[in-house]
């Protein structure tokens, strides 16, 4: 009899553990990056239109992510900056219109994961890549009612190992800077 009662005891800690498949907010998730303008300075940008999806399992921060990002929506805040970046001379957009990330969760702590171990893929190549997690956060949406996450990572790829090395024999480094700000609702 006593083993009858923890049954449903047992089924609601495993529902409570099951991973979680979440939509990425494409009105708040803005991958940024910076790069080297010839050792003088940093040129900013971030990528407008990006989709994907995360799974992530809280009691155990085991998961996934998986994020497109449009590179025609690349904005340096200069229209003849994002012109040259989406042409035939850098990302040439007709021919790769989207990069990717996809990883797997790991060095969780408390369920929380540390990092994003993954691949980048750009300009059709595609190479390991670690984000580290600064943040990450999950809570009940205040309009959805369902849960949604949000999280703060970062990383850096040599931009020539992706064939884009433009300007390095003017003296610009190739090490370019990435940050993802994501958020995510709970698909229904």
């Amino acid at each position: 009899m006593k083993s009858l009662l923890l049954v449903p005891a047992l089924l609601a800690l495993a529902a409570q553990a099951a991973p979680v498949t979440y939509e990425i907010d494409p009105t708040h998730t803005y991958p940024s990056f910076e790069a080297d303008h010839m050792g003088l300075s940093y040129w900013r940008g971030k990528l407008n239109k990006n989709t994907g999806t995360i799974v992530y399992d809280k009691a155990t921060g085991e998961g996934s992510v998986d994020v497109k990002m449009d590179l025609a929506s690349i904005d340096f805040g200069l229209d003849a900056m994002n012109a040259w970046a989406t042409g035939k001379d850098f990302f040439n957009v007709e021919k790769n219109p989207s990069a990717t990330f996809k990883g797997r969760f790991d060095g969780a702590k408390g369920g929380v994961p540390a990092q994003v171990v993954g691949v980048l893929t750009l300009n059709g190549k595609t190479r390991p890549m670690t984000l580290t997690i600064h943040q990450l956060k999950c809570m009940p949406h205040p309009m959805l009612k369902r849960d949604f996450c949000g999280a703060d990572a970062s990383g850096s790829f040599n931009r020539e190992e992706f064939g884009l090395g433009a300007g390095k024999d003017w003296g610009f480094k190739m090490d370019v800077g990435l940050r993802i700000q994501v958020e995510a609702v709970a698909k229904e």
